[in-house]
């Protein structure tokens, strides 16, 4: 949905945070998916990602945006 900008506007940082929560779970599309919007993200934009997958973590996936 944040990838295509369908129902939401498009954020590539929580794409790429929800494919990361997908992947570690041993999705493989969503493996391949997160490469792919790496490659159009900039180094802060990820880290704004893994930053964001990590609090809400903490937050047992509640309230995660």
């Amino acid at each position: 949905m944040y990838v295509i900008d369908k129902g939401v506007t498009q954020d590539y940082v929580r794409a790429h945070m929800w494919f990361n929560f997908a992947a570690s779970k041993g999705d493989e599309r969503a493996k391949e998916s997160r490469v792919w919007i790496a490659k159009e993200m900039t180094p802060s934009q990820i880290d704004d990602a893994q930053k964001m997958a990590r609090d809400c973590e903490k937050k047992n996936y509640k309230n995660c945006e």
